[in-house]
């Protein structure tokens, strides 16, 4: 079992009752609290003497000096037959008022220690803090993965609010949930008795008894050289009893003092269990110090919020899972598929690729990785596979490399389809190892390894070709992913580019929804995006979207893209058909390795043609003024210059630091990028000295061609572009 089930069964049985561990954990955790505030504290470097003689003058009969954990000082004593128990002033030893046990409930108490069960609920509660320790430690590991490695830890987390909620509030409180679980352990094994914090017996010890009067407390010199911040309690000598002594008991240990004499009769330190208890009982009360214990019980009310989300993405999740249909059985099939899924969405391309093939005649049979096997019926294997975080392979599949590395390899072809995201340094990392693995062990292949670039159905397409040639059979792969639930956008202003080949362009700004909570929770609609985000549009007539990146952001109140007419393009020619008032649906698809950070280091920003979109919507948003460098790429200023008077306006106030532009149809318009980033190499490389983050956003062509001209610019620095995305710091975005 992974870790995401670990954390998911145990948050979905265990949950419930951690939630009320939680939620009684934070109303106990009032306490600390109202007792720090109810009376004042002791100085910390008030000798115990000098409080004994002020609570010896004004509270007469006193029988026990007690500093609670919060500082306060109660005294115990007797009027009469009636006991009493008194807040005093430290400072005159003046009586404030009584003092009661805390106020809270007794069976909230019970409930959080025992479940209300007595014995038996003591060892469900020591369970379920050794569950909550579980969870924490697979969420740890989930949300590394999830984030990306340490690194990348504290980045922007996408996702649907349930998952924003769940990772956020995992990072704020997840290592004090940890030490809650931890301290719960420590004091239940005192409380079942599987510890003992001190097995010794007091020792025997009296007042010699010399017919002199008492020594007062005041003289005593042990607790002259005691400090009250040292004080656990004092117990005086009673009256009656002539040979009773002095007891004191500190945070080090406790001793016995003669009344007569003041000499320490005996001493017993604390031992290295009640030390560890101590702790343990601070830690996971807060009783020592209020602060940490409204830490504490906010910790305590966010299991609530944890439990929640964790059911709505369970929820999602169950939604989303792979339901193959058309699976011939294993033994019986000559073509299997095997799938290796983070998310769920690569799994849909394996239905599309069982459908085609089955169509064909082939009895197809499709399973996730780590069943990866072969029968003597198998003539073809395809092996669909993810990478997630940093080149790791999907949760279920993280021991599918040693499985198939302890297989024997057979004549049957093996090949290796990956799916990733280029904007992560690593990637298809994962599918690239499962290739290696397969021809070290010599698994032949049908195909060499080919890589998917988000999802891409038109890449996928493309590969469906190759392979229908290789089988020398007819094959089309049109797969229609599944499309979220979308949202209507109308559009509210429009700009027309004539283009320099007759393409038109135009940027389409749209009103966008804002939904409500329900929408939000389930994922749907438009909660969030933000410039380099990816919007989906299925245009009327077809099942399959296409991605356009945004050059706005929710904050900016709109949703802006610019779009350029593509030859026999159904949803180009859709949206610059549109007209005010016109509407679309559309989804949002986040693209979180292209997006910027909050940085007050040099951003450097490359674009060519409608790839400026997202970085205008970078320099949109820079507010702070964050020193942006942008390298522009066009045909013909006074035809494809998009986004022209914004980013001069951007320029004026700031947001933009310097610009460059280059146009290759135009008498001296520079040429194109790459040149101008040549005649700039020496500010380049100052730039990415000082730590500059890089954006490029275009046609591939244009991409490869700046990447090789800036690793001849950085070569003097013994840097690349391999380097700079190694450190997360270059991100491309190509179409």
């Amino acid at each position: 079992m992974g870790w995401k089930a670990i954390h998911r069964w145990l948050g979905l049985t265990v949950g419930t009752l951690a939630v009320v561990l939680g939620i009684t954990g934070a109303i106990l955790a009032i306490d600390p609290v109202q007792l720090a505030w109810e009376a004042p504290a002791a100085p910390g470097d008030l000798p115990v003497a000098t409080l004994v003689e002020r609570v010896m003058r004004t509270v007469p009969g006193a029988e026990e000096i007690r500093r609670l954990p919060s500082g306060a000082i109660v005294v115990f004593s007797f009027a009469g037959d009636q006991p009493q128990a008194s807040y005093v002033d430290p400072a005159d030893g003046r009586v404030l008022g009584a003092w009661q046990a805390s106020a809270l409930p007794r069976w909230v108490k019970n409930l959080h220690r025992s479940l209300l069960l007595g014995d038996a609920g003591r060892w469900g509660a020591a369970g379920i803090a050794l569950a909550m320790g579980l969870l924490c430690v697979s969420a740890l590991v989930l949300l590394l993965r999830r984030m990306g490695g340490w690194r990348r830890l504290a980045a922007r987390v996408r996702g649907s609010l349930a998952q924003r909620i769940h990772v956020v509030a995992g990072r704020v409180v997840l290592a004090v949930l940890c030490l809650t679980s931890l301290t719960a352990l420590t004091m239940s094994a005192s409380t079942l008795g599987l510890v003992k914090l001190d097995t010794r017996i007091e020792p025997e010890v009296i007042s010699v008894v010399t017919g002199k009067p008492d020594l007062p407390g005041a003289q005593l010199a042990t607790l002259q050289g005691l400090a009250v911040q040292d004080l656990r309690k004092l117990n005086l000598p009673g009256t009656t009893d002539p040979e009773d002594t002095w007891k004191v008991a500190t945070a080090q240990g406790q001793g016995w003092i003669d009344r007569y004499s003041g000499q320490m009769l005996a001493w017993q330190d604390a031992t290295l269990a009640q030390r560890v208890y101590d702790l343990a009982v601070v830690l996971h009360t807060g009783e020592a110090a209020w602060p940490w214990a409204v830490v504490l019980g906010l910790v305590g009310a966010s299991v609530l919020l944890f439990w929640l989300s964790g059911v709505v993405i369970w929820w999602q999740a169950r939604r989303q899972a792979p339901h193959i249909t058309g699976n011939a059985p294993l033994t019986q099939a000559d073509v299997l598929i095997f799938v290796a899924s983070e998310g769920g969405s690569t799994w849909g391309f394996a239905q599309t690729l069982q459908d085609a093939l089955s169509q064909g005649g082939h009895r197809v049979h499709t399973s996730a990785l780590e069943n990866f096997r072969t029968t003597a019926a198998t003539r073809q294997v395809f092996v669909l596979a993810a990478t997630y975080g940093e080149g790791q392979a999907p949760a279920h599949a993280s021991h599918a490399l040693e499985h198939i590395a302890k297989l024997n390899a057979s004549a049957v072809p093996v090949t290796v389809l990956g799916f990733g995201d280029r904007q992560f340094p690593a990637f298809c990392a994962f599918a690239e190892a499962l290739d290696l693995t397969l021809r070290a062990q010599g698994w032949p292949a049908l195909l060499p390894l080919e890589c998917i670039h988000l999802q891409s159905g038109q890449q996928f397409a493309r590969w469906g070709v190759a392979l229908a040639q290789a089988l020398d059979e007819p094959l089309a792969l049109e797969h229609v992913p599944r499309v979220p639930t979308t949202a209507a956008l109308t559009l509210i202003a429009r700009q027309d580019y004539p283009g320099v080949t007759g393409q038109a362009t135009a940027i389409l700004r749209f009103a966008w929804p804002a939904p409500d909570l329900g929408t939000r929770l389930r994922g749907h609609g438009l909660a969030r995006f933000e410039a380099g985000d990816l919007v989906g549009i299925v245009p009327p007539g077809s099942a399959v979207p296409r991605y356009y990146s945004l050059a706005s952001g929710w904050e900016d109140g709109f949703l802006e893209i610019c779009v350029r007419q593509m030859p026999d393009g159904l949803c180009s020619t859709h949206l610059l058909g549109l007209q005010t008032g016109d509407s679309i649906t559309a989804f949002i698809r986040s693209n979180p390795g292209f997006a910027l950070p909050r940085t007050r280091r040099p951003v450097l920003l490359i674009g060519a043609g409608t790839g400026v979109a997202p970085l205008a919507g970078f320099i949109r948003r820079n507010e702070r003024q964050t020193p942006m460098h942008l390298y522009f790429g066009g045909r013909d200023p006074a035809r494809d210059f998009y986004f022209g008077p914004e980013i001069q306006r951007w320029l004026i106030e700031g947001r933009l630091a310097t610009l460059q532009t280059v146009f290759s149809r135009v008498p001296d318009g520079g040429g194109y990028v790459q040149d101008a980033l040549r005649r700039d190499a020496e500010h380049l490389r100052d730039w990415v000295t000082h730590g500059a983050i890089v954006r490029v956003c275009g046609g591939r062509a244009m991409a490869q061609g700046v990447a090789e001209t800036l690793d001849v610019v950085l070569a003097p620095l013994q840097l690349s572009v391999a380097k700079l995305k190694a450190k997360e710091r270059y991100a491309e975005d190509v179409f």
